[in-house]
């Protein structure tokens, strides 16, 4: 049944179905990245980020719609990664502010905060491009608000909004000429249109779209991953076990019409409104044959009671969330007492790397903490926040390594407990040139620019196989070749690693060349190494080599240039 206004209830459903549904099609918005390389995670980024968004949500205990968008978009910038991540949390924080001091929203209230979240978004963005999630916004925005001057009818706002983001998703080829050249739709403004369709599905009361190419009932699939959620977030070590009002975590399974207690058919509304006083964090899931419960609770026997009146019960679990709070800090004191018997460092630095080798290398040069992480999965703004408060030092310098990690790291300079810098570097090599340029004894800001500036006397090379056929600048990629990517551009095509690597070198060499770098990783060998080691040395044999092992994912060979 289509809703008047959105409530808590209905918010919840909302995001915890825009949760399944990015998890669902991720793979789907992964394939629309225009890069034929396997670092196409816009998908995965913002599922991951929403997912994060949907635990926070689920475990607010706020009663009003403002409370609840308030919960979502700090577990969207904490859980945020990559570029879409953190852009599609701005849109939900300008939304947030726009209604927190909302008990509910009519159609007036969803279509201003939609326009609040496009503003917002366009801001986090030195320089917005269109053709991506901000046009879909933008349109998205524009469109609720235009069908809000028109009706109070919430349902026809949320459906004009869809309409909106699907038509300007529709148009992102015509305003990105590379994907016009690929023949694709931009993927963030994919995923934020299957957000929005979500939502616009639950508020029509419709089957929620999980799949690409299916539909499916989200509540009958996928309330496993809905109401089995861990509770336990690591902000939660300054909690009082005493301040938790409901103390009991309490989650069940009914089976309708089965069981010696079975009493009454099931209704939605009544099953959910005798369960709502009873604690919070509610949610209730149904099909036809089972309802999935999550409630925290002081009287789970109560829950458990009243399940077995509508059905026998599976899948019961009650977690003692005080006990729980306890054991988290007492962990989290024993780490605060092993921290506090060690000197602050003046500074540290964190990098972002995959691969055990590279993490050797990047601490020989004085990296003093990794974040793991890279090309295939882009750390969050939390991991960020949490490395860099952890890293016992009085100055924090981050080299992403990595430019889709930029946006995620520039968050966190604004949430951690300690004055931190980001250097921008966008290669593994680019991060070995900062780390040369590193004074231990310069300030957080002058190590930052003089950081930065060293980054352009680097050129980076990297050889990767393509993961899909696809035409880039008049090049006919095919799956499986190997592609020679210079400072993020595609230089070379060849059918071998070998070849690819040694042209892709010939490229990168100029007159002014005198170092270097290669470091092999997963699909590349020391004797390939030695091969283009060979190769350069025809070129010049004046030329500085070194080769290491990185053990990095995606790229068998990286090189750089001095």
């Amino acid at each position: 049944m289509p809703v008047t206004k959105i409530t808590t209830k209905e918010f919840d459903q909302m995001v915890q179905a825009a949760s399944v549904v990015l998890k669902n099609n991720a793979e789907y918005i992964n394939s629309l990245n225009v890069f034929p390389v396997p670092d196409g995670d816009t998908g995965t980024n913002m599922s991951l980020s929403m997912e994060s968004g949907a635990k926070y949500v689920l475990n607010s205990s706020s009663n009003t719609v403002g409370g609840k968008a308030l919960a979502l978009a700090k577990g969207l910038l904490m859980g945020a990664r990559g570029n879409s991540g953190v852009i599609l949390s701005q849109i939900f924080r300008g939304l947030s502010k726009d209604v927190e001091e909302k008990d509910t929203l009519n159609a007036k209230d969803l279509s201003e905060a939609v326009v609040a979240g496009a503003k917002t978004a366009y801001k986090s963005v030195m320089k917005p491009t269109e053709g991506t999630i901000l046009t879909v916004v933008r349109y998205a925005a524009n469109a609720g608000q235009k069908e809000a001057e028109k009706t109070d009818d919430i349902v026809k706002v949320m459906d004009a909004i869809t309409k909106g983001a699907n038509e300007a998703l529709a148009k992102t080829p015509d305003l990105l000429p590379v994907l016009k050249q690929v023949g694709v739709v931009d993927s963030g403004g994919q995923g934020l249109a299957f957000v929005l369709e979500a939502f616009d599905d639950v508020l029509n009361g419709r089957e929620t779209n999980t799949n690409a190419h299916e539909k499916v009932n989200v509540e009958s699939n996928k309330m496993d991953e809905l109401v089995n959620e861990d509770h336990h977030e690591s902000a939660q070590g300054k909690l009082n076990p005493d301040d938790i009002v409901y103390g009991y975590c309490t989650q069940m399974t009914v089976r309708f019409g089965k069981g010696k207690e079975f009493q009454n058919d099931f209704d939605y509304d009544s099953f959910y409104n005798y369960l709502a006083p009873l604690g919070d964090s509610l949610l209730v899931i149904n099909d036809d044959e089972v309802a999935k419960v999550h409630v925290h609770t002081e009287q789970p026997g109560k829950v458990l009671a009243w399940g077995q009146k509508f059905g026998d019960l599976i899948n019961i679990k009650i977690d003692n969330m005080r006990s729980q709070q306890e054991t988290i800090m007492e962990n989290d004191e024993a780490e605060e007492e092993k921290a506090a018997s060690e000197e602050p460092k003046d500074l540290a630095i964190i990098s972002v790397v995959a691969g055990k080798g590279l993490e050797k290398l990047f601490k020989s040069l004085g990296v003093t903490n990794i974040i793991s992480g890279g090309q295939t999965m882009n750390p969050s703004t939390e991991d960020i926040v949490n490395a860099v408060n952890n890293a016992n030092a009085k100055n924090v310098i981050v080299l992403p390594n990595n430019k889709n990690i930029f946006l995620a790291a520039e968050q966190a300079e604004n949430l951690t407990d300690v004055p931190m810098k980001v250097v921008h570097t966008k290669t593994i090599p680019q991060g070995l040139t900062a780390m040369f340029s590193f004074n231990p004894v310069a300030s957080l800001e002058d190590n930052q620019v003089t950081m930065e500036d060293a980054l352009d006397t680097v050129v980076s090379g990297q050889v990767t196989a393509a993961v899909r056929d696809t035409k880039i600048n008049d090049l006919d990629i095919k799956k499986g070749s190997y592609m020679g990517i210079v400072d993020g551009k595609i230089e070379v095509l060849d059918d071998t690693l070998e070849d690819a690597a040694v042209n892709m070198l010939k490229a990168m060499l100029d007159e002014d060349s005198e170092n270097v770098t290669i470091i092999y990783g997963e699909g590349g060998s020391d004797s390939i190494a030695k091969q283009v080691e060979d190769a350069a040395l025809e070129i010049d044999d004046e030329l500085e080599i070194e080769i290491h092992e990185g053990d990095q994912p995606v790229y068998p060979l990286i090189i750089s240039v001095e």
